[in-house]
């Protein structure tokens, strides 16, 4: 089903919540999300979205009403939710907006669960018309989008420019370092080559750092070596065997050259924090959302001067001189329900996406904003300036695949990580047997390019 074809504000709330069997009552739209108390307007701007609307219908002259049925759920993850919300789904219990992780949508939409909101996003240019375009991708399946960006995020190598210093970097370098990256005249290597220094001149006790378990930040680092696992026509997930080779050929020169620790799968999120906000590690790749509780720990003022006077931020750098490199951004979509209640679902959506309330949840959760027009509004320039600093960033970014086996998918590239980090495996070795499990646990869901 294509939603709101026709239906702006206007036609909506003359036409739509008056007239027509379904709504001749107040409407009732259920709106199933994770009892989250790091996102609470996550589901609380829905319920905003329905006051105003309300009071947008009491102006139009209706005294038709829409009603927001909260439905919070205490799974541990978004993927649990997920998997909880198709099986709802699947007995006729589904919700009529899900607050959902972006990559299930492919899975929502082949249940039948997600409508087509292709129609409503364009007939509505007035309330999506500044949403960052590259956020769109993260909700599109197969050519169509099938849900609205609820917020954004940007991950990035944090370097601590204190060691910088001490190992006799200027402050010219130190500043124009990011420009290098984007670039493309400072490379993975060249990375590493800076992190080793750092360690072999005894100004860090480690160099670079990455997250000790599975997760999507290794995809920004593989597409930096020309991975990219996701074939957009075919909706399959995909790899390519050279390019995998590449990636763990990187991991195995950082490891000899001493920049990244040989154990870092075997470390705890807790140590690996630790051994950054200490100042005992050069860089650490990880998101935006450190900011504050690095400043806690670097006891620096909350200020941008301050803060980026010991520290800087640059993307994935590419994997060779001239490439390009990468970024990764994970956001938390609304989904609306393909069925009788989808054009009001879409309107509260769209109501929920507007820079006000975008803005009172992304400032309170460290989220880089979905519209353009947000990082001039007094609430980020005053509190969000980490989150401005982070929207650039977003130029660069990829997103996970919309497809319900990318857990799978990481978990498996993650074996291959451990395997030639500890010296278990040479890179070649990692990438054949990681494709050949690619193979064997996905079945006809992965391509294998070469």
């Amino acid at each position: 089903m294509s939603v709101m074809k026709s239906l702006p504000v206007k036609a909506l709330l003359l036409a739509g919540l008056t007239a027509g069997p379904v709504l001749a009552e107040d409407v009732t739209v259920s709106v199933w999300s994770r009892a989250d108390k790091a996102g609470p307007l996550r589901p609380g701007n829905i319920v905003e979205a329905a006051e105003t609307l309300n009071g947008m219908l009491s102006a139009a002259g209706s005294d038709k009403r829409v009603v927001v049925e909260l439905i919070e759920t205490s799974a541990k993850g978004f993927d649990a939710d997920a998997l909880d919300l198709l099986k709802a789904h699947s007995v006729g219990q589904g919700p009529d907006i899900a607050i959902a992780a972006h990559e299930w949508i492919g899975a929502f939409v082949e249940a039948g669960f997600a409508a087509n909101l292709e129609d409503h996003i364009t007939s509505n240019d007035a309330l999506y018309g500044d949403i960052i375009p590259g956020l769109w991708n993260s909700v599109s399946y197969k050519g169509a989008r099938y849900g609205v960006p609820q917020d954004s995020e940007v991950r990035m190598i944090f370097l601590n420019n204190d060691i910088l210093r001490a190992m006799g970097k200027t402050d010219d370098f130190i500043a124009t370092l990011p420009q290098k990256v984007d670039a493309g005249d400072f490379t993975m290597f060249d990375l590493c080559d800076l992190s080793a220094e750092a360690v072999s001149g005894g100004h860090a006790e480690f160099g670079l750092l990455h997250r000790p378990n599975v997760g999507p930040d290794f995809q920004m680092a593989m597409e930096s070596f020309g991975v990219d696992i996701y074939n957009e026509e075919e909706a399959k997930l995909q790899m390519t065997r050279s390019g995998l080779e590449k990636f763990y050929g990187w991991l195995n020169y950082c490891v000899d050259k001493g920049a990244l620790p040989g154990d870092m799968t075997s470390w705890t999120w807790a140590s690996t924090h630790e051994a950054f906000r200490s100042g005992k590690a050069l860089a650490k790749h990880h998101g935006i959302w450190n900011v504050g509780k690095q400043i806690k720990a670097f006891g620096i003022d909350a200020t941008a001067e301050a803060y980026f006077d010991k520290l800087t931020w640059i993307n994935a750098p590419a994997g060779e001189q001239g490439g390009s490199p990468a970024n990764l951004s994970h956001p938390i979509a609304y989904v609306v329900a393909d069925g009788a209640k989808a054009d009001v679902s879409a309107m509260l959506v769209a109501l929920a996406s507007q820079h006000v309330p975008n803005t009172n949840h992304a400032v309170t959760t460290n989220h880089t904003p979905i519209n353009y027009g947000q990082s001039a509004m007094p609430a980020f320039q005053k509190d969000g300036w980490a989150l401005i600093a982070g929207i650039p960033l977003l130029e660069k970014a990829g997103y996970m695949p919309n497809h319900a086996k990318i857990g799978q998918f990481n978990a498996l590239t993650y074996q291959g990580i451990q395997a030639v980090e500890t010296g278990e495996m040479s890179a070649a070795e990692a990438a054949e047997f990681v494709i050949e499990e690619l193979e064997a646990e996905l079945g006809d869901d992965v391509i294998i390019l070469d």
